[in-house]
């Protein structure tokens, strides 16, 4: 029997991750109509990401591919997940959004987070350092300044388009960051650690600590989850198999590669790193056939008292992946709607 989690959005986060033999321009092409596809399943959100200089991603300028979705979509709300903020200016910033809000008005999100490159390379190719996060707080200020007309940081520097529009502001907590959400009056974006009480005390701080603003009167969370449902327990692994396995390989050998089919990932040689760190990522998902995954979901909801839940699932097979969101949108009463 299943048992559908209590009734709260859902939303897909699309990394715009590379599949083996398979161009970027392919790959981003495929966000594109995967972000269709999610709009007519009854998705709430369908966000991308930023990442730099990683050979099995494409999505790097989540801002531009986040026009392409909007422009292709009617209803469902575009948004990042995230756009890191201590890589950029605010004000540059502010301008993109404001131009995605003027154009697709009322339906953009402003995912942002706090992570620079992840290598020393890139932060110097961006022109950052590694303290460079430290000063968010002040970013999240002057950018979120730029859109009220309250913006300090250099008097008589408008955003033009943004001032007056109100794309949604989100915080990407990692680790730490719902202080941030807090304080700002904004939305927060948390991934569900293995330690539900650990990840219920953060988000029970934030709403502790959330001071109503012109954002928000209230808090929201967004709880991220990977999810794969399918027909079989080991199909649902499958889907979930080829970007653990890139993962794995990123923490071995330092480089995230195109995903892998995963039968060949089943029958690779594996080192026992990698085989522990393809069990890890396995333990902290959740997947399986509907009756399987409806309880976790019902459970995962209930532990955390999420708004929404946000799926960051990728595959090898797309095709797969649609039909795993089909039958989450069946089990959580989505295609109903």
């Amino acid at each position: 029997m299943r048992t559908p989690p209590r009734p709260v959005r859902l939303s897909l986060l699309d990394r715009a991750v590379i599949a083996e033999g398979e161009t970027a321009a392919e790959t981003l092409r495929e966000v594109v109509s995967h972000a269709k596809q999610a709009e007519a399943l009854g998705f709430h959100r369908y966000w991308v990401a930023e990442h730099h200089s990683v050979p099995g991603i494409a999505g790097s300028v989540p801002t531009v591919l986040a026009a392409a979705v909007a422009a292709a979509t009617d209803r469902i709300r575009v948004g990042t997940g995230g756009v890191m903020l201590p890589n950029h200016r605010p004000l540059v910033v502010a301008e993109q959004f404001g131009v995605l809000e003027s154009l697709f008005e009322g339906r953009i999100d402003m995912g942002l987070g706090r992570t620079l490159g992840f290598v020393p390379a890139v932060r110097a190719a961006l022109g950052r350092d590694l303290d460079d996060g430290d000063d968010f707080d002040d970013l999240l200020t002057e950018l979120l300044g730029y859109f009220t007309g309250e913006q300090r940081f250099h008097p008589g520097v408008h955003a033009r388009p943004g001032e007056g529009l109100r794309p949604e502001p989100f915080v990407l907590a990692v680790g730490s960051g719902g202080e941030y959400a807090a304080r700002h009056g904004v939305g927060l974006v948390i991934a569900a650690s293995k330690d539900l009480a650990a990840t219920r005390a953060k988000i029970d701080d934030y709403r502790l600590g959330f001071r109503p603003s012109v954002w928000r009167s209230e808090p929201y969370v967004l709880v991220a989850q990977t999810v794969a449902v399918a027909a079989t327990r080991e199909a649902a692994e499958d889907l979930l198999l080829p970007e653990y396995w890139s993962t794995a390989l990123s923490r071995t050998k330092g480089e995230f590669p195109p995903l892998r089919p995963p039968a060949e990932i089943r029958a690779a040689a594996k080192t026992h790193r990698e085989s522990m760190y393809l069990e890890q990522a396995l333990a902290g998902a959740v997947y399986g056939t509907a009756d399987e995954v409806a309880p976790r979901l019902a459970d995962l909801v209930e532990a955390t008292g999420a708004d929404e839940l946000l799926i960051g699932t990728t595959s090898y097979d797309r095709k797969a992946l649609f039909d795993s969101h089909r039958r989450l949108a069946e089990l959580s009463g989505l295609a109903s709607h």
